[in-house]
């Protein structure tokens, strides 16, 4: 009778000891399905957080007040002379046949744009920058210097920095412009510009 006793006691005790474990698992679980929850959840937080961070960015970027009609028309202006004359210089010493092609292009369409500008602002009655500014100046005059390969390769790199940030001038004047005919202007000559900036990047790529 006590070895019976003895025996449900021992099978009592081994079935508490089982249940404690299963319990302990169990909750073990619950707590590490909680805290990954709760990692997933702040994970989420942090990266809605930073796109609208970025989005916020990105619209003020976009909405941002474009140049004053007046400066926009002298930038472009001065730009569009020194593109000319880079233009003319690549189109005579480039070794390149692309290079000399795309300089050619440069002198024709941005000569039809510096004269449409030049009559825009004899309307309103501005007076344009007769040549570069200094700094294009310098520009100019070290291409001149350079000769080979070393001035295809120059002149190439050049090209793709002035119209990446032509583009990006004339679309903000084209959405945001205050005056109706310059923000006009901006987006008529904005196309002309995606196009070279396309050719020369093309031209850049081959090169590479």
């Amino acid at each position: 009778m006590k070895n019976i006793y003895l025996s449900g006691s021992v099978l009592c005790l081994t079935a508490l000891i089982f249940a404690g474990c299963g319990g302990t698992d169990t909750t073990v679980n619950i707590n590490r399905s909680t805290a990954s929850n709760a990692m997933g959840s702040a994970a989420n937080s942090i990266g809605n957080a930073a796109n609208t961070v970025a989005n916020t960015v990105s619209n003020i970027a976009n909405t941002s007040t474009a140049a004053s009609p007046d400066d926009f028309m002298n930038e472009a202006a001065i730009g569009g002379m020194s593109e000319v004359e880079l233009g003319k210089i690549a189109a005579a010493k480039a070794t390149n046949a692309d290079i000399k092609k795309f300089g050619q292009m440069m002198v024709d369409d941005h000569s039809k744009a510096n004269a449409e500008l030049k009559a825009l602002a004899a309307k309103k009655g501005k007076t344009l920058p007769a040549e570069p500014d200094s700094s294009h100046r310098s520009v100019i005059d070290s291409m001149k210097a350079k000769t080979g390969a070393d001035f295809d390769e120059d002149y190439v790199d050049a090209m793709v920095d002035d119209h990446e940030d032509d583009v990006a001038a004339f679309e903000k004047e084209a959405q945001n412009g205050t005056d109706a005919d310059v923000k006009a202007f901006a987006a008529k000559t904005l196309p002309t510009l995606k196009k070279h900036l396309d050719a020369i990047k093309a031209i850049q790529a081959k090169m590479k």
